[in-house]
């Protein structure tokens, strides 16, 4: 269990060699407005990872809102494209290679950052072979250049050890799921530790569900901190990649003020036991 200190500078390593940012911006059920203020706000505060899709519907304002910044006086530190890592996903997988590699093309194109650094197929959805064809087609798209990692989401064990019994040229590099102490998948990350693949929580805050709960608010109370910076901290400790998500400027740096907390693990354990397979939104793990 990870005691080290986290910041917005932190990163992780894929097992392809590239860094990824330990703490992203989750811009799911973003406007194209809200997304324009917030990454820029994000980006000033120091955040450099973004996770979109085709499917939240403002991939060209996720990506429009990091060019302003990184041409505008607000760039003080002369950050560039390779700075920033930005996400996307394939909204349905298909059984038509050339369908899904016109689809990345596309999601390249409207971002208009020159390349995607992380492309995920969004969920399990479509049957076998949509899976293990649209998984060539993103292979394929970064042999082209197009996407420089490629991972998955919403993936169960039978998906993950599907895909990795085809023996891909390329092995997924993330699996996104939903992760927090109500829903801790364990399952699942054991599976992406076996195999090597990292996990990204998506929901890291349970969507403020339960904020509120007893033991939530006595160990927030313990370590002198919010409720979401215990539970993005819980996340970190358990070498998750947490995308907390929020419109908000303060929400956005107190999200990422957690450096200064360390759960003993001692009470890591007393979150675990919170599990109650909460699913805050949807939850195609065991999609056929």
């Amino acid at each position: 269990m990870s005691s080290t200190s986290f910041s917005l500078a932190s990163k992780v390593k894929l097992p392809n060699g590239k860094l990824m940012p330990q703490i992203q911006l989750g811009l799911y059920m973003m406007s194209g407005r809200e997304v324009k203020s917030s990454v820029r706000a994000a980006l000033a505060a120091g955040y450099r990872g973004f996770d979109s899709a085709q499917m939240y519907h403002n991939e060209r304002e996720a990506g429009q809102a990091i060019r302003d910044f990184l041409a505008s006086s607000e760039n003080t530190e002369g950050l560039t494209r390779e700075d920033i890592f930005y996400t996307s996903k394939l909204s349905s997988s298909s059984s038509s290679y050339q369908s899904v590699r016109k689809s990345i093309k596309q999601s390249v194109d409207v971002c208009g950052l020159g390349y995607i650094d992380l492309f995920l197929l969004h969920s399990p959805y479509g049957g076998r072979e949509a899976r293990l064809t649209s998984w060539k087609a993103v292979e394929d798209a970064i042999g082209d250049g197009e996407v420089r990692s490629g991972g998955i989401s919403n993936y169960g064990v039978a998906h993950i050890e599907e895909l990795i019994a085809s023996n891909p040229r390329i092995p997924p590099a993330v699996n996104q799921i939903e992760v927090h102490p109500f829903n801790t998948r364990t399952d699942i990350r054991d599976a992406c530790a076996k195999h090597g693949i990292v996990v990204e929580a998506y929901a890291p805050l349970a969507r403020a569900m339960r904020m509120k709960h007893p033991a939530i608010l006595e160990l927030s109370k313990k370590y002198s901190c919010s409720p979401a910076q215990l539970m993005i901290r819980w996340s970190l400790q358990h070498g998750l990649v947490p995308l907390p998500k929020s419109v908000k400027r303060e929400r956005l740096l107190e999200n990422a003020n957690i450096g200064g907390i360390h759960i003993s693990d001692e009470d890591v354990e007393k979150m675990d036991e919170l599990d109650e397979f909460l699913v805050t939104d949807w939850d195609p793990t065991d999609a056929p």
